[in-house]
């Protein structure tokens, strides 16, 4: 028994210790933190949620060879092996394979995670289309006050779009003290976003950091007026006829969307995105997105990265394929893709809970398979 009360009063005066440091240091987040512990597909019913409205939906056609094609048992086994809920072949405009697990189907609602980054950069490209940003050699400071001096004020839009800023933002998903988990967790995105400081010349490293795309978020907030579920929503979502409203996790009740992450939709819906990007940012023939950003948006960024080779594997928010250079997709953490083939007039949408911690010239061992897929039918 003493044995036991000890643990109790050690975890008692870690509980204690713990609490009064989230309260006095002001990271309340970290009460959430701990109680979630890990991000799932469906964080959306934890969070405030804005919505991303449709207009009149535009069904996709179902080919008269729907799921006669088959998926290959290695393909197959993987994607059981890493808790798929849903797979979407889209060729030539139709659905030729569909498949859910889990009790998920064609409507049910997931956690895109960083797939968000695509389509904030798809804004982005809509926002130049419209004038509404003036160019992406713009000073972020010119829309954000806190960028208008000192060493921040040499970031351009551009190096939020090629994760080039040069900031401190910590990319660190097991650290609960990271700015990564303050910006999942918290309150204060705006905050949480701007305060980050200068640590290399802007454009000259590539490091992925979901700050990045969050300022282009607030960003675009400030160029249009509009939230970004609305501007989505406007110009985006009912535009490309999505037949399901999405929900954009907020900071707070009405408050700034999760522009790097948490952007909740469909197999069907999000492989729309897929269908403008094969596009060339057109939908039945009228562009959504500026044609220059479109082409500069699937090509690589080519600025070094951290092991001082040029990046050969991102664009504009968008990932490319080294092996094949004119495959792009968008990507999530836990493995969710818009996979864009244009030589098959193919778009493959995998959602799922885990992704494989193999790469292959920096592609996810599914991506690889569900590319070889895609090539092979």
């Amino acid at each position: 028994m003493k044995i036991v009360r000890r643990i109790v009063r050690v975890l008692l005066l870690i509980i204690l210790v713990f609490s009064a440091y989230a309260l006095l240091s002001g990271k309340t987040y970290l009460f959430k933190a701990v109680a979630y512990n890990f991000a799932n597909i469906d964080d959306y019913k934890k969070f405030s949620n804005n919505t991303v409205a449709v207009g009149t939906p535009q069904p996709w056609p179902v080919s008269s060879l729907y799921n006669q094609t088959k998926i290959p048992d290695s393909l197959s086994n993987l994607l059981e092996t890493l808790g798929s809920v849903g797979l979407l072949m889209i060729r030539n405009d139709s659905i030729v394979v569909e498949k859910y697990w889990d009790g998920y189907s064609d409507s049910s609602l997931s956690n895109s995670f960083s797939m968000a980054k695509s389509i904030t950069s798809l804004l982005t490209g809509v926002a130049l289309k419209e004038g509404k940003i003036r160019s992406l050699q713009e000073p972020v400071g010119n829309y954000l006050p806190e960028f208008k001096t000192g060493p921040k004020s040499k970031i351009r839009i551009i190096d939020l779009l090629t994760m080039s800023s040069g900031s401190d933002w910590n990319e660190s998903y097991a650290n609960p003290l990271s700015v990564t988990t303050e910006a999942y967790y918290g309150s204060d995105l705006y905050k949480t976003a701007t305060g980050v400081s200068a640590k290399s010349e802007p454009g000259t490293l590539f490091s992925y950091k979901s700050g990045d795309t969050q300022l282009l978020g607030l960003v675009l907030e400030k160029a249009t007026g509009q939230s970004l579920s609305d501007y989505a929503a406007e110009k985006l979502w009912k535009p490309i006829g999505a037949q399901h409203p999405a929900l954009w996790s907020t900071d707070k009740e009405k408050g700034d969307e999760k522009a790097y992450c948490c952007f909740n939709s469909n197999t069907r819906d999000f492989a729309r995105i897929g269908k403008l990007m094969l596009d060339s940012g057109k939908w039945k023939g009228v562009p959504l997105i500026d044609s220059a950003y479109y082409v500069n948006s699937i090509k690589p960024c080519g600025t070094p990265d951290e092991t001082h080779q040029k990046c050969d594997y991102y664009g504009y928010q968008w990932w490319i394929d080294p092996v094949h250079p004119e495959i792009f997709y968008a990507r999530g953490i836990l493995g969710q893709y818009i996979i864009v083939i244009p030589s098959k007039k193919t778009i493959i949408v995998r959602l799922g809970k885990k992704t494989s911690r193999i790469r292959v010239h920096t592609v996810p061992l599914e991506v690889r398979y569900l590319v070889n897929w895609g090539l092979g039918v």
